[in-house]
Order: structure tokens, then C-alpha cells, then sequence
């Protein structure tokens, strides 16, 4: 390639922003150093030079034009001389100066040119410390930077279909999901409790109330009074809260203003309402200022979640953290607009406060209640005194009167959105943590319905809003249409997980935190390696290979290391809202066998529209993302798609040479669970087979589901098991056939041939595909138009006979 080509590159694939979170890191690693800029690299401590400079490996090889650049080392391109480079670095003898120009030019944010010229330079200095250079891009284990498009999968617990949501399954994949809480951070109370108006003040005059008299509630010595001998946990349930209620009226004579009067609430044995499965709370206060032992609470009024433990040494993952993350995950499933949630746990008279939020949970170093009687105080008042927003409510959901509203600036001028329902809240975590409202606008007498969208995403993602406008302004169809998106703000900044939800506390400083080059290098974690001798959870599953946001010590870690450049220290999530045209209900909802054929057809359209006109693969096609509209005054699509989340570019995608999981679990492809393919647009297609095989099984009539059957195991299996039993159920016709007219139910019985139908056509002789086909998109149409026509006509037969 000339030098003139290799500007033609460089110009039409801009960096653009693509190394600024490269930057964001390293100038948050050298906060507090003396020294700022590229020779800021020596004075960092331990691994910290290597790990800076293998993040802006990865952030390179991330890029568009490393895929189109030549190599000048013999590889396929760039991108082969880039992993070349992470090697030599990665290992021990190599000498960062040959590197320092090319992460100065970086820094200093440089021209495209100067930057490409130092990518060069620095990889020319790397082949006397490599082994034998690959010829393409190693498959078995991508790098970091380069997989992250494609979203590497996480199982959590917002994932299951059609599930009876089994305690034993559940909590499992909730330690997957949460994967290492942090403890011990310094600066914990401060960052959440230190903006209560006069709580110092008030907390110390308290405190020196409960010293008082010749019977007094605290004594320096022996700690607080009546504290139960064994701190079983109905002798402290029963000691807690006449004691909260003390030190509330304790605080009213020295601040009389009027406070929000919450209650703690002690009910270890009665079901709090509304579990999405069967949970007891210990105790927590509530938004009831009645509540008392015999009152049924809902989780929608738990405000802070407690767990009680009589052992000081259950102050463990296993034990008391987990069991509060379970109530953590409750909390956030009943309240549509809670951001965070606060918490506690209390083993023996040892004390932590948590946070959980869509990265997993924090907490405060452990203290003594009754050694610390004053951070005792300041706890419980702290919790009481707490505003909604500190509480962790979004304060962009506004409520007045009985009405709820969003507001959005669009168009240069502020829209006042009226929620009328909560149409989906995932039940998770951890995670995207999507939640969606059907609204419309103060002022349309028409009440046209839009859909807004909450979710968290990372950041290195591209926004799911600039996609979907990306798709109307190019006319794809039977995909919900753009109408507006944002980042939340809260608090005068955008509202991310490091920076705003957790107040720029740092995990790196948690009593419990390993760092990340403490773990085993990529090649030792990556895919193929993996799956020999995969340990196995406390709940008898699998881990799987491919999730991302899990960290395990390095013995058992087995599954791809975090998409975030930096590790899990630098991991973040952003709140980001989206705003679209068209609303429906989930496919599995139609009114008939035929309307559910026709809007099957219809997302299929809608899906080749994406992909043909857009370029985009969505990537993850489940019962929940394909609607059907059946009102004739709705004016959205008959049929479509939602939720480009996970969608990617088809040629990012087949360039990158990179593989990852997403989507749904139960519907995800054969190929896409084995890890053995790049996301094709063949493997949603056959996500389409397996919606339908789905809902044949799970539901006999419009949304009327039967509840769990042999395959809600697809939920918690490890991925090669499941594309196993898929494999397996696919193989041999007459046994596919056994196995539906058995599964089906009553209602969908009628389809059984037309979706044997199907399995011929997505999986020719019985196996998964092995090249792409584009006629597949009108084979699949042509067998569901004439099933939705064989299903009329045999309905026509039956009137008349009648």
C-alpha cells in the first residue's frame, strides 16, 4: 500500500473519540501524582505501566482503520501487528520507551497521522521480543477491546424465560451476576450520608443523650444496653427497633423540624409482598410510618434492606453479602425508578453499609456498634434522614400529585412526558437493568402512545439511540422508530455508576480488591482453555465461558476477562433513555394463531430491513423484542422490532474477526453458544426458529403461560450443554416431531408441521448452518405466509361445516 493509500485510510476511519477512554483512565490512574503526561507511566506503582499500556493496545486495536492498514510485519493487517505488540509487552523484557512516543502522541491527542506513524514505530521495536507472529488474528482468544462490540454475554438474573424463578437457580446466577463486592471502602459514609443537612450535629448532641444518667443506653465499656448475649437474631430484632425509635425522639429535641418518620421494619419469618421469588426480609425500614410486626409490606415500600447474622464470621460473600444483594434485588425489581439502593448488614455486632447498584455492590469498612456507638447513631439517623435522591430514586421521575412525569429537552424546548404504565422492568441487579414506560405528551389530545426506554449501558458501547436513528433516517421498517434520546442528568452531571451513583469512591482501595494483574494473562482465560476443567457454582451449574462482569480469584476464573478497558476498577456504566414511536405488546400476546404467523412475518421484514438497509445485526430476537400491534387506532408498525441494545454493524463485526454471546439465553444459536462463529445475520434467523418452538410450548393461548416445562432448564444450563440439547432436539425429523407433538400445547398443536417446516429450512440435514444464505429471509417468510393461509382456510372449513 502507498503512502497515499494509507492517508486515504486514515481519513475515511477518523479516530475520532475512540481513545478518549483510554485517556479518561490513564488520567485517573495519575490522579495525585506529581507528574502529569506519558512520563507519568514511571511513577506508577506494581503492574500499573504494563496495564496502561496493554489498555491502549486494546483501545487501538478497537479502531476501524487498524483492520485496513497494512502490517509491515507479514500479518493480515494492523491489527495483527497490534496483538504482536501485546505481546512483547505482556512480557517481561520489553522497554516501555519504545512505546512512550507513540502513548505521548496519544495523549496529547495528536493528528490521526502522527498517531498511526508511532503505531508503527512502536510495533517495528516489538519484534525482537515476540514469538512467532500469527498470520490472522487469533480467534481462541480475542483481545479485550476488540470483542466488546459484540457485547460479550452475562448470565444474570434478569434472563430468564418463562421461569418459575427457583430460589436455588436464582441465587446462583445472582452471585454470577453480582460477581466481587467490594468491601472496606475508605470514605463510604461520607460519600452517601455527608450531604444530610445537620446530621453531624444532631448525631453527636444524640449520642451524648444515650451516655446520660445512672442507667444510660451506651457505656463506653460494655457498649449499648439490653445488646442481646449471643446476638441471636430475634433477641437483636427485638432489642433494634425500640432502640431506632430512641434515638428518634432523642433527635427531634435537638432538631424539632419536622423529619420524614420512617419505621423500621423486624418480620424475619413472613414473606415481604411482591417477591419476583419467595424472599423474607430480616429487617430494613420502610416508607410506613405505621408499620409495626403484624403489617404486610410490599417490597415497592422497602427503602433499606438489612440482613441479620449472629455469627461475626458469616461477614462473608457466601453469607450475609449475598443474602442482602437477594433483598437488593427485590427493591430494585418493585421500584420502576430506583437508581441504587442502601443497605446494611449486621453479623454479631458487626456492621457494613452497602450499596447496589448496576455494577454490583460496595460497602463501608466494618465497624463495631457497640466499640462505635457514634457510627452506630450516625447510621440509623443517616438512613432515616435520607431524601428519595440520596435513597437512590431517580429525581427525573417526577411525581405530583397522582400523576408521573418525564421531562426532555427536544427540539430546543422542554416535552413534559405523562407515564401511563410501566411496561417492562427486568429483575436483575447487575446488568442493563432495562426499564420501559408507555407514556405520552402533556398536551396531545390524541394520547399517542411513545415508549420510553431507561437502561445502563457501557459506555464503550455505542449508544442504542444513535443506532435507532441511524435505522429511520434510512428507512428500515417494522423497527420502533427514533424518536428522541438522552443521557439521564442527576445532580448536575450525567448520571453514570462511578462518577455520580457512587461518588468517585474507589474500589481499588476495598480491603477485599485484587488487582487485575493479579489475574492470569488472556491466553490462559480465553475460550478454548476455558472449558477444560470448568469449576463448578455453589448451585451445581457450570460457570459460563463467556461471561464478562464476574471476577473469581485466578484459580477459577473461567470466562473472558471484563469488555472495560482497565478491568473491573474501571468498569462504569451510563444511564442513557431512549424515546420511540411505536408501541405494542409482545408477540407471544396476540389475539390469534394467525396474527401471531403475521407478526412473526412481519419482524422478520422488519429484521432483513435492519440488516439489508442498515447494516445492523440486532443480535438479540427473543419473545420480548418482537411486538405485534393489533389496535387499529395505534398508528405504530402492525409488527416489529425493539431493543437494538446489543445490536452491532455487520462489518465492524466481520472485520473484527472477534466473537462474543448475546442475547437471550433460550433463544440464542447453536454457533453463537459453542463460541465458534462470528455473529451472523443467520444466527438471529435461527433465534426466530426458536421464539416460536418457544411460545409453542410455553403458552396455550394469547399470553396464557402454563408455567414451567422440561425446557425452563435452558435458562440455567452451562452454554455447551445447552447447544447440546438444541443440537439434539434438531438433528433427526422424526424425533423432532416426537418431541413437539408431546411439548406443544393444546393450542399450538395445529402448527407443529409448519414449524417442522422451519427446522428444515434454518437447519439443513439436521445441522446448524455453515454458510450464509440470503434466501433464507424468503424461505422463512414464504412457510409462515402459507401456514398463516393453511390456518385460514382450515378455519373457513370449519365455519362452514357449522
Amino acid at each position: 500500500m502507498t503512502d497515499e493509500s494509507r492517508s486515504k485510510v486514515i481519513k475515511t476511519n477518523p479516530i475520532g473519540k475512540g481513545l478518549d477512554t483510554f485517556r479518561d483512565s490513564f488520567e485517573f490512574k495519575c490522579r495525585g501524582l506529581a507528574i502529569t503526561g506519558a512520563d507519568a507511566l514511571y511513577h506508577l506503582s506494581g503492574e500499573g505501566p504494563k496495564n496502561s499500556l496493554l489498555d491502549l493496545i486494546h483501545a487501538l486495536q478497537g479502531l476501524s482503520a487498524t483492520r485496513s492498514l497494512p502490517s509491515n510485519q507479514g500479518n493480515r493487517d494492523l491489527l495483527g501487528d497490534l496483538l504482536a505488540l501485546s505481546s512483547a509487552v505482556y512480557s517481561d523484557n520489553f522497554d516501555n520507551k519504545h512505546i512512550l512516543p507513540l502513548l505521548r502522541a496519544v495523549l496529547n491527542n495528536e493528528p490521526d497521522e502522527v498517531i498511526w506513524d508511532n503505531v508503527y514505530a512502536a510495533v517495528a521495536a516489538s519484534t525482537a521480543f515476540t514469538v512467532a507472529k500469527p498470520t490472522t488474528p487469533p480467534l481462541s482468544a480475542p483481545s479485550l477491546t476488540a470483542s466488546f462490540p459484540q457485547t460479550p454475554w452475562l448470565h444474570n438474573t434478569g434472563s430468564f424465560a418463562n421461569s418459575t424463578v427457583h430460589r436455588k437457580y436464582v441465587d446462583g446466577v445472582l452471585k454470577e451476576e453480582l460477581g466481587q463486592l467490594y468491601v472496606g471502602i475508605p470514605g463510604f459514609f461520607d460519600a452517601y450520608f455527608g450531604s444530610v443537612p445537620a446530621l453531624k450535629s444532631v448525631v453527636q448532641a444524640v449520642f451524648d443523650k444515650c451516655k446520660e444518667g445512672d442507667n444510660p443506653l451506651y457505656r463506653e465499656e460494655s457498649g449499648w444496653r439490653d445488646w442481646p448475649e449471643g446476638a441471636k437474631e430475634r433477641d437483636v430484632l427485638s432489642w433494634f427497633a425500640p432502640l431506632t425509635g430512641q434515638l428518634l425522639d432523642f433527635a427531634a429535641e435537638n432538631q424539632p423540624a419536622s423529619r420524614l418518620r420512617r419505621r423500621p421494619l423486624a418480620q424475619p419469618h413472613q414473606p415481604v409482598q411482591g417477591s419476583t421469588a419467595d424472599r423474607k426480609l430480616d429487617v430494613g425500614f420502610v416508607d410506613d410510618p405505621s408499620a409495626g410486626v403484624d403489617s404486610k409490606c410490599h417490597w415497592s415500600q422497602i427503602l433499606i434492606p438489612g440482613e441479620l447474622k449472629s455469627n461475626p464470621l458469616a461477614d462473608k460473600t457466601s453469607k450475609a453479602w449475598l443474602d442482602l444483594g437477594r433483598y437488593a434485588r427485590e427493591v430494585f425489581a418493585a421500584q420502576d425508578s430506583r437508581r441504587f439502593v442502601l443497605g446494611f448488614t449486621l453479623c454479631g455486632s458487626l456492621m457494613r453499609l452497602w450499596e447496589f447498584d448496576r455494577l454490583g455492590g460496595i460497602a463501608s469498612e466494618q465497624f463495631d456498634i457497640n466499640e462505635d456507638g457514634l457510627q452506630f447513631v450516625s447510621a440509623v439517623l443517616g438512613f432515616l434522614w435520607l431524601n428519595e435522591e440520596q435513597l437512590g430514586f431517580d429525581p427525573t421521575i417526577i411525581t405530583a400529585g397522582d400523576k408521573r412525569y418525564i421531562e426532555v429537552e427536544r427540539d430546543n424546548h422542554t416535552e413534559r412526558l405523562v407515564i401511563d404504565e410501566v411496561v417492562k422492568r427486568v429483575p436483575c441487579v447487575a446488568g442493563r437493568a432495562t426499564t420501559c414506560w408507555r407514556v405520552h405528551r402533556e398536551g396531545d389530545d390524541s394520547r399517542t402512545s411513545l415508549v420510553v426506554k431507561d437502561s445502563w449501558q457501557f459506555p464503550e458501547r455505542e449508544e442504542e439511540g444513535e443506532l435507532l436513528r441511524e435505522a429511520t433516517e434510512k428507512g428500515v421498517v417494522n423497527v420502533a422508530r427514533y424518536y428522541h434520546h438522552e443521557t439521564v442528568c442527576v445532580g448536575g452531571q450525567d448520571d453514570d455508576i462511578r462518577g455520580n451513583v457512587r461518588r468517585g469512591l474507589d474500589i481499588t482501595k476495598a480491603t477485599n480488591y485484587r488487582s487485575e494483574s493479579s489475574m492470569p494473562p488472556p491466553s490462559a482465560t480465553g475460550r478454548r482453555i476455558s472449558r477444560k476443567g470448568q469449576s463448578s457454582s455453589a448451585t451445581g451449574r457450570k460457570r459460563s465461558s463467556s461471561c464478562t462482569d464476574a471476577p473469581l480469584p485466578p484459580s477459577k476464573r473461567t470466562c473472558s476477562s471484563s469488555p472495560v478497558k482497565g478491568g473491573r476498577a474501571t468498569a462504569n456504566r451510563v444511564h442513557r433513555r431512549i424515546i420511540v414511536r411505536d408501541y405494542g405488546k409482545a408477540i407471544y400476546k396476540a389475539s390469534s394463531r394467525v396474527s401471531l404467523l403475521a407478526a412473526l412475518e412481519g419482524c422478520t421484514d422488519g429484521y432483513e430491513s435492519l440488516h439489508t438497509r442498515a447494516g445492523m445485526l440486532q443480535c438479540d430476537i427473543s419473545p420480548n423484542n418482537l411486538m405485534v400491534n393489533e389496535e387499529d387506532d395505534n398508528p405504530s408498525w402492525r409488527a416489529f422490532l425493539i431493543d437494538l441494545d446489543l445490536a452491532i454493524k455487520e462489518q465492524r463485526e466481520k472485520s473484527s474477526g472477534a466473537r462474543g454471546k448475546t442475547g437471550t439465553r433460550a433463544f440464542m444459536a447453536i454457533g453463537v453458544l459453542l463460541e465458534e462463529e462470528n455473529h451472523s445475520f443467520m444466527h438471529d434467523l435461527e433465534s426466530f426458529f426458536w421464539v416460536l418452538f418457544w411460545i409453542c410450548v410455553h403458552y396455550d393461548g394469547p399470553g396464557k403461560d402454563i408455567g414451567a416445562t422440561e425446557f425452563e432448564k435452558w435458562n440455567y444450563v452451562n452454554m455447551e450443554e445447552l447447544a447440546e440439547l438444541k443440537s439434539g432436539l434438531i438433528s433427526r425429523e422424526r424425533h423432532f416431531l416426537n418431541r413437539i407433538t408431546k411439548a406443544f400445547t393444546p393450542y399450538y398443536q395445529p402448527l407443529i408441521p409448519h414449524v417442522n417446516r422451519l427446522r428444515r429450512a434454518i437447519f439443513p440435514m439436521g445441522k446448524p448452518w455453515e454458510g450464509e444464505d440470503g434466501t433464507l429471509y424468503f424461505r422463512m417468510k414464504e412457510i409462515l405466509r402459507e401456514a398463516r393461509e393453511d390456518l385460514e382456510d382450515s378455519g373457513r372449513s370449519q365455519q362452514k361445516d357449522n
